[in-house]
């Protein structure tokens, strides 16, 4: 694969540096055959959550996404002011009252800095890694119980720090990708799944949801970005709406193992479909 990528690691990856419902770790595998064979000079991705496929990449040149503003303050930071905000993260405590004290403050009134700082702490020591809201924006996932979780791996984010030096961090919609690209510009967009069934919805990673109606707007983008001359590759469910949108472009089956389900015989294989507008 041709690509223009950072050569500053010897086989000691950056792993990303947060828990992230969906995050594609365990699929770069899967997905490693599917990726753009041709050269690309920019990557962008949407919906970057952990950007498992971002530290597997590692772009010379990128531009990641989200409307998320607590994750997308939080990987600014790191590039920023990383050595501030590992001074922050010596305070805190992995116990109960402290994560509901943590967990009660709202970020709007905090620097950035401390903002950062309470964002990695809360997804380390949240139950199952999550990080979900409710209508109201407020965080709502328990204490997660952990005996010793490693709320600050240093090194790692050292490593995260020096890829994000090359890389636009942008606040916004996933359609902002399109003020950005130029031919050949490789694009990776992994929404909020469509549910596979009424009851299995989780797209609360915002205050706002992810519904049909922005499924159809990110086809129409994906569209777009195809017209545009950019290679685009998107992760969705195996459901006959996502086939119908996308019908005419390459599609593919990956199996994932999804753990967040009340269910424990749901907690299995699932297959998803990875489209793309190249072969």
């Amino acid at each position: 694969m041709q690509i223009n990528t950072i050569s500053l690691f010897d086989g000691n990856r950056p792993r990303p540096p947060v828990k992230w419902a969906g995050g594609k770790g365990q699929l770069i595998p899967q997905f490693a055959p599917l990726f753009p064979k041709q050269k690309f000079n920019l990557y962008i991705e949407t919906f970057v959550g952990g950007g498992a496929v971002f530290f597997h990449l590692l772009p010379l040149k990128a531009i990641i996404i989200d409307n998320n503003p607590e994750l997308i303050n939080f990987y600014t930071i790191v590039r920023d002011k990383l050595q501030a905000l590992l001074a922050d993260l010596e305070k805190h405590q992995n116990n109960e009252e402290y994560f509901y004290s943590i967990r009660a403050l709202d970020p709007d009134k905090l620097d950035a800095v401390c903002r950062a700082s309470r964002f990695l702490y809360l997804n380390k020591t949240g139950y199952n890694g999550l990080w979900r809201v409710n209508k109201k924006g407020k965080y709502n996932v328990p204490f997660g119980q952990y005996k010793n979780p490693k709320i600050a791996d240093k090194e790692n984010l050292q490593q995260v720090s020096r890829v994000l030096q090359q890389t636009e961090i942008i606040l916004g919609d996933f359609s902002k990708a399109l003020d950005f690209i130029l031919p050949g510009t490789f694009v990776y967009l992994d929404p909020p799944y469509h549910p596979l069934s009424e009851s299995a919805n989780f797209t609360s990673y915002t205050a706002s949801s992810f519904g049909a109606y922005d499924q159809r707007r990110l086809a129409e983008v994906f569209k777009q970005l195809d017209e545009r001359g950019c290679l685009v590759m998107l992760s969705n469910s195996d459901t006959l709406f996502i086939w119908e949108l996308y019908k005419g472009y390459d599609i593919k089956i990956v199996n994932a193992r999804r753990a967040i389900n009340c269910s424990a015989e749901k907690r299995g294989p699932i297959p998803e479909l990875v489209i793309r507008n190249y072969f």
